[in-house]
């Protein structure tokens, strides 16, 4: 049974791991879809710090991901149907937009399964880039001739 999933993948870490690993253990191969940037940008507000590229390679070397594939549009109805996926595997956050809805009704019309997850409590791709964002904040020092010289908007 082929299992996919897909995501940004950016800044990976334990939850992505613990999701890619739950993910196998529901098929004998694991897919992963992994969002360009111009996909990021169509549903998040940035771009990924981690190119695209990186992001592919960091996941080809963990042992639970069989295949990786970059998708550059929000579509994934064409890669169920080039990896004949049996499960998809989605996140909380779903929702019913139209590439949403359209791969829903692919995978029923097929037979094949959906699983939605929880995203790991623990951390998130976000949490880290605001953890670095505000510790950083703390330790830069800019001169005050600097600060006397920003413009202020007025009251």
């Amino acid at each position: 049974m082929v299992v996919y999933t897909v995501g940004t993948f950016d800044l990976l870490h334990v939850g992505h791991l613990a999701l890619l690993k739950y993910c196998k253990s529901l098929g004998d191969a694991l897919a992963v879809g992994v969002a360009s940037d111009e996909v990021v940008h169509l549903y998040k507000p940035n771009v990924p710090v981690i190119p695209l590229k990186q992001r592919i390679e960091m996941l080809k070397a963990l042992q639970c991901v069989d295949i990786v594939r970059s998708y550059h549009e929000l579509e994934y109805v064409s890669a169920c149907k080039e990896l004949n996926v049996d499960i998809f595997v989605i996140g909380e956050d779903w929702g019913d937009r139209p590439h949403n809805l359209a791969v829903e009704a692919y995978l029923k019309a097929a037979g094949k399964q959906i699983v939605q997850v929880n995203y790991s409590p623990i951390t998130s791709s976000t949490k880290i880039k605001q953890r670095v964002i505000a510790q950083n904040r703390g330790s830069m020092r800019v001169p005050q001739s600097v600060v006397e010289n920003i413009p202020h908007a007025a009251a």
